[in-house]
């Protein structure tokens, strides 16, 4: 059976590769490998690989360096997106396996950093919160907007000194059909 585009892009060392060429990010395998230090190269290639063959990353260009020849990737147009086609056609079953991939992803991330010798999860920010909104549909997709406009002004950073790469993963799940409050 064939991956779904989900499938590929929930995959935690796939979603790195995509977030490293975001926003506008044509990267060679040498940067990718920089940008992606503790992903050891032979599964970072692997998993290029499996980017160009689902046509999600594609190289932009190629050029000789010292007797090799250096890909330059590039994200493919809305690769990183998953669209509401893309959910719609897909079983419950397939949906909460996704969810598990997602899920995680962001326990090996969290695991990978209480597993430092030493960390301190208030200052270096960690959180995780659960915070509840009654919002009409309108209203809901303001604050998202409003969201994703802030995050979005900060995706384009490179590293530098001072700067730590930051996850941060946001799952909105509604309350089910059927349980909205009683306004007698």
């Amino acid at each position: 059976m064939n991956p779904t585009k989900a499938d590929l892009i929930l995959h935690p060392i796939r979603m790195r590769i995509i977030l490293a060429l975001m926003p506008e990010g044509n990267r060679t395998t040498q940067q990718l490998v920089e940008r992606l230090s503790n992903v050891p190269q032979a599964t970072l290639y692997r998993h290029l690989n499996t980017l160009l063959k689902a046509g999600l990353i594609h190289v932009a260009e190629e050029r000789k360096v010292r007797g090799t020849t250096e890909k330059v990737y590039v994200l493919a147009k809305n690769a990183a997106d998953i669209t509401p086609e893309d959910m719609t056609e897909t079983s419950p079953e397939l949906h909460m396996e996704l969810f598990m991939k997602f899920v995680a992803s962001m326990i090996g991330s969290f695991g990978s950093y209480v597993g430092q010798d030493h960390y301190d999860l208030f200052a270096d920010g960690i959180s995780f919160r659960q915070h509840q909104f009654y919002l009409d549909d309108e209203e809901y997709r303001e604050m998202l907007k409003d969201i994703r406009e802030r995050m979005q002004r900060q995706v384009g950073n490179e590293p530098r000194e001072g700067r730590r790469l930051r996850n941060l993963w946001n799952v909105v799940i509604p309350e089910v059909n059927g349980n909205e409050p009683d306004n007698d």
